[in-house]
């Protein structure tokens, strides 16, 4: 991708980015660039679920030594099919929205206040969780089949046996299992990671005098990143053992949100609730670093195209 900087394109790009990109456009966009940052980035993903599904303090090296071990070095892209799915619903929807209603309260050239940004990103994450929660579980259930024991594992091919699978044997309301602490979750990272980079990127082109391009993106997501590891994390593991858990006899390994809380807290440690903390923001940090970097050079490789074809 090339960068194509404001500046060099002049007046014609001013007026296309005043009239805006289409929404259509947008989710299009968000979802693309959700996608192309996942292949990047599914290992870390991978390797953050076993761990915070391991019960029990475990390291990196380890885990990462383990599925090497155990499933070879492909094994880290296990679940591939469900995060592009999960990126395709969950980031397009988020993604979307967010731009959408960026546009729409933005008083002519002036941007939205913070509280207005987190506003924004909470209310797009919600919706982009609803949409994305089938993905979600089969993602989560796929990931974590290699810690399992042999007889225990569901044996999903790909996320359409997965989503088909969960369907059949467990009800069609197994795929929006835990979407309450999902849609949690996603408003706690987007009100972090969407309000914290458009913010960051404003302060860094104010104060630092920064430049819009590649380096100016870079910058605002890895502060965005650090803000939202540490703001997402016990909601995350809430989610996960939720949608990873199993059905005995009728009796579901957890009642719920509370419970699962307690029993982490309990069993493993307060700060259980952060394990996983470095593969979380390895994964989150590059993930929004290149999800806003593809989506900023795809929003303005439209807006060069589409001014020349003008």
């Amino acid at each position: 991708l090339v960068c194509v900087r404001r500046s060099l394109l002049g007046i014609k790009l001013k007026r296309m980015s005043d009239k805006g990109i289409p929404s259509s456009i947008k989710f299009l966009f968000g979802g693309l660039s959700g996608m192309a940052a996942t292949l990047f980035v599914q290992p870390l993903d991978l390797i953050k679920n076993r761990m915070q599904l391991a019960g029990k303090k475990v390291s990196l090296a380890a885990t990462i030594s383990d599925v090497i071990k155990k499933e070879g070095v492909l094994g880290v892209y296990n679940g591939l099919s469900a995060g592009l799915l999960r990126q395709a619903t969950y980031t397009t929807t988020r993604l979307g929205v967010y731009n959408t209603l960026f546009e729409h309260f933005c008083a002519g050239n002036a941007s939205p206040g913070f509280a207005m940004k987190a506003a924004i990103g909470m209310a797009a994450g919600a919706a982009g969780a609803v949409v994305g929660t089938p993905a979600e579980v089969a993602l989560i259930r796929m990931s974590a089949d290699g810690i399992a024991p042999p007889e225990k594992r569901r044996g999903y091919k790909n996320v359409v046996d997965a989503l088909v699978r969960m369907s059949r044997e467990e009800g069609v309301a197994t795929l929006w299992r835990g979407c309450m602490p999902t849609v949690a979750r996603a408003m706690v990272v987007n009100a972090a990671q969407l309000a914290s980079y458009s913010q960051a990127k404003e302060a860094l082109v104010q104060h630092w005098k920064m430049e819009n391009g590649i380096g100016l993106h870079f910058c605002a997501s890895m502060i965005s990143g650090i803000v939202t590891t540490a703001a997402s994390m016990p909601v995350d593991i809430v989610k996960t053992r939720l949608q990873n858990m199993k059905t005995v006899n009728g009796v579901p390994e957890y009642a719920g949100i509370g419970d699962v809380l307690g029993r982490v807290i309990k069993s493993e440690g307060f700060f259980a609730l952060w394990r996983g903390f470095l593969p979380y923001y390895a994964r989150l940090g590059p993930h929004t670093v290149l999800t806003f970097i593809f989506l900023e050079q795809m929003n303005q490789s439209y807006l060069a195209m589409v001014g020349k074809g003008k």
